[in-house]
């Protein structure tokens, strides 16, 4: 009896062992989760030190890989692989993959990088304890999701480097503690919801996207703000100069219009600023003064006139100024003479600077930018006359019209043109594909480029307009195709196509640089437009694979290539652009390839748009038609699909595809998938039969097969499409046989011994 052990002794003594079985049952369930995860991210090198006797919550921390613990519970996942990392397999569940993460229901910090997880992003709100989310540099696709609203503690939403797509939800606006907001580089397009009651954001990163057109509605404690490469189209406002913490400002590739705010250079934490590739008016100054800390600074292609501020050029060396094609005076840049900014200002609705006090009627002003010349009242007093009668005559006897040719790029705007002109330039985007901004050409410049449309400039001739070859002033090739427009043709119709045209500029199109008008004298009204493209040098996708003009095809892995870029061309028309573009009835022959063999969508032999086809005598004639003929947007996209699937017919065998072989071809490529190797090889272009891998061939052809299905439902998504070429890719890229054997049969362009820089 005396040496019972007291009752208080023995509670306490339960107490540990509980707490130790508990801890020790905790440790083997996060342990099951997380070599749960390892499993279904694929085993990657990163995770190479989990097994089934680490102690995740003794783990040291390194930049890649870090877990932290707090009271038996995981509070911080922090996962980055390799640069690049390949997709994971198609066998891949994302719904799996997050019901595994919220099994760790403390999680405050999740950070997933690179690791290759594709697909839209499912339902996370059991997780409501977190305050970071970074995702970045994997295949996220889809909308994103409205429950953000369920992590009131949200402080960094990172999402960078995805496939996102669709507009943002207005539960953005709810989450009041967000600190950091980064969505570059995806496929968000629409406005961007109000965040100014983030009284707490300091970074938003939304470049390179589709965003637009307002200037976002923002707080005033941002240090960081970059929209570079949006469709933003409107003036930038007042507020953005009282972000006195704004440390980083990059605005540039819009279309931002009105004054430059020159008080955003003299900010006191400012360190970068870019608003290049817009359409900013404003008269700098000599003695503006700017925040000595400023290290780069670029204004080139805008509006700006006066003289560079000295502030700018002090400290040379140590500070990066570009102001290049504006109207500044005494400059080491190049620039535009004075009167191109200021009829490109009126052009987007804004009056130049020293202009305002002028009371210029619309009507007199329009007649003034039909006759490119700004000089005598009188002189336009007559051309009003002249016109005006001219209007009465055709009114009554309908004469034959007499042409204006347009000696300044803006003077075919007529006066209905004019009161659109704002509505026109809302969709210009500059520089989005490392080309030169979209501006409007002379009809001089175009003359001069083809040499006065020189027959040996002759491309050839369509439905939709002759095409020349030509080359600019600073040597530049382009394409240039030219398109008469009839006199009843209704204005509003054309500038709603004129507003299409802008947006072609991506790198897998043939990418519109610009346009020039010739117009009536009689009645100002358009009778023929210039469309200026890039010129693509080394031919069309067809002549390096079935057609053989040249010595040497393509090898397998460019093949791959030319194949992920035209779906990136079809997937940029259906989403990119909005409204999207269907039913383009491509063909092998619409594909051409650069100077480095990346593929280009050649649009403008393509029935994009309606004016176009007004204007034609018809289509162009179009072999390979889908069989299905519903005209709703998801069976024309599935249209496209189609004739993709056709052209990678043509990629794998080799051969021309005639209309009436495509459904025999199809069943010989899912006959061959079932096969042998060796079987599947028998039937390919002899060209890549030694050097293609297995797993990358029949992933082509199963694609292939489903792309060709009668049956439009049945054919996959773009995304689908994508993501099964970048499969057949990278599975290729890891085979060494394909960069030992390949080198001997990768083509060289003819083009490159020319010394001479295509774009």
């Amino acid at each position: 009896m005396g040496n019972r052990v007291p009752l208080s002794v023995l509670l306490v003594l339960v107490t540990v062992l509980l707490s130790i079985y508990h801890s020790e049952q905790l440790q083997s369930s996060h342990s099951q989760t997380f070599l749960r995860i390892q499993r279904q991210l694929n085993f990657p090198a990163v995770l190479s030190s989990w097994n089934n006797n680490t102690d995740f919550c003794s783990t040291d921390s390194t930049s890649s890989l870090t877990v932290v613990c707090y009271d038996g519970t995981i509070t911080q996942l922090h996962i980055v692989g390799e640069t690049r990392a390949p997709l994971l397999a198609k066998n891949f569940s994302i719904n799996s993959f997050f019901t595994t993460l919220v099994r760790l229901p403390s999680l405050k910090v999740l950070t997933l990088v690179s690791l290759g997880i594709w697909g839209p992003l499912p339902e996370l709100s059991l997780l409501s304890h977190l305050q970071t989310l970074i995702l970045d540099y994997n295949m996220f696709s889809g909308h994103l999701p409205e429950w953000f609203d369920s992590f009131p503690a949200l402080t960094v939403l990172s999402l960078k480097h995805n496939l996102f797509n669709g507009s943002l939800p207005d539960s953005l606006s709810s989450l009041e503690n967000m600190r950091i907001l980064s969505l570059s580089h995806n496929h968000f397009y629409g406005p961007v919801p109000d965040l100014h009651r983030l009284t707490n954001l300091q970074v938003l990163e939304l470049d390179d996207n589709g965003f637009g057109p307002r200037f976002p509605q923002l707080g005033d404690k941002l240090v960081t703000l970059v929209l570079r490469n949006n469709k933003f189209r409107s003036s930038i406002p007042d507020e953005i100069s009282s972000c006195y913490q704004l440390e980083r400002l990059d605005i540039s590739a819009n279309t931002f219009v009105g004054p430059f705010q020159l008080a955003l250079m003299s900010l006191p934490s400012i360190t970068y600023l870019n608003i290049s590739g817009n359409k900013l008016t404003g008269m700098l100054l000599e003695n503006l003064s700017c925040n000595s800390g400023l290290q780069a600074v670029d204004l080139s292609s805008n509006l700006l006139t006066g003289i560079l501020p000295k502030c700018l050029m002090s400290n040379a060396n140590d500070r990066t100024v570009l102001y290049a094609r504006n109207c500044l005076e005494e400059t080491n840049q190049n620039q535009h003479a004075l009167p191109f900014c200021h009829t490109e200002a009126i052009a987007v609705g804004v009056v130049p600077e020293g202009k305002k006090h002028k009371r210029v009627s619309k009507a007199v002003l329009s007649l003034g930018i039909v006759c490119g010349t700004f000089g005598g009242v009188a002189i336009i007093a007559l051309l009003f006359f002249i016109i005006r009668r001219g209007n009465v005559k055709r009114k009554t006897k309908n004469p034959p019209p007499t042409k204006l040719i347009s000696e300044n790029a803006a003077s075919g705007y007529t006066s209905k043109l004019l009161s659109d002109a704002r509505y026109i330039s809302q969709t210009m985007k500059f520089g989005t594909v490392d080309l030169p901004p979209y501006r409007t050409f002379s009809l001089d410049e175009i003359v001069a480029a083809t040499n006065n449309f020189d027959s040996a400039c002759f491309m050839g001739e369509g439905s939709q307009g002759k095409m020349h070859r030509g080359q600019l002033k600073d040597g530049l090739l382009v394409a240039i195709r030219s398109v008469k427009i009839t006199k009843s043709f209704s204005t509003q119709d054309f500038v709603h196509n004129i507003e299409q045209i802008f947006k072609y500029r991506h790198r897998h199109l043939v990418s519109v640089l610009g346009h020039c008008f010739e117009c009536y004298l009689d009645d100002s009204s358009v009778s023929s437009i210039f469309i200026v493209f890039e010129y693509v040098p080394n031919g069309t996708l067809k002549s390096w694979i079935s057609d053989r003009h040249y010595r040497k095809s393509l090898t397998w892995t460019q093949r791959i290539e030319a194949a992920i870029g035209v779906a990136k061309g079809i997937q940029y028309l259906h989403a990119g652009i909005v409204p999207g573009v269907y039913s383009n009835n491509l063909k092998i022959t619409d594909v051409l390839l650069d100077q480095n063999f990346v593929a280009k969508i050649k649009i403008y032999d393509l029935p994009l748009l309606s004016l176009m086809r007004k204007v034609g005598q018809g289509n162009p004639s179009r072999e390979f038609k889908s069989p299905s003929t519903n005209k709703n947007v998801k069976q024309e996209d599935e249209s496209d699909v189609y004739d993709f699937g056709v052209i990678l017919l043509e990629l794998i065998l080799g051969r021309t595809i005639k209309s009436r072989n495509v459904d025999t071809l199809k069943d010989l490529l899912q006959a061959s998938i079932t096969a042998d190797d060796e079987a599947r090889r028998s039937i390919i272009d002899p060209a890549v039969r030694k050097v293609c891998l297995d797993q990358s061939l029949k992933t082509m052809m199963e694609i292939c097969v489903r792309c060709l299905v009668k049956e439009a439902a049945e054919r996959p998504s773009n995304e689908d499409v994508l993501w099964n070429l970048q499969f057949a890719a990278q599975v290729q890229d890891a085979w060494v046989g394909d960069s030992q054997s390949g080198s001997d049969d990768s083509p060289v362009s003819p083009l490159a011994s020319i010394r001479m820089t295509f774009h």
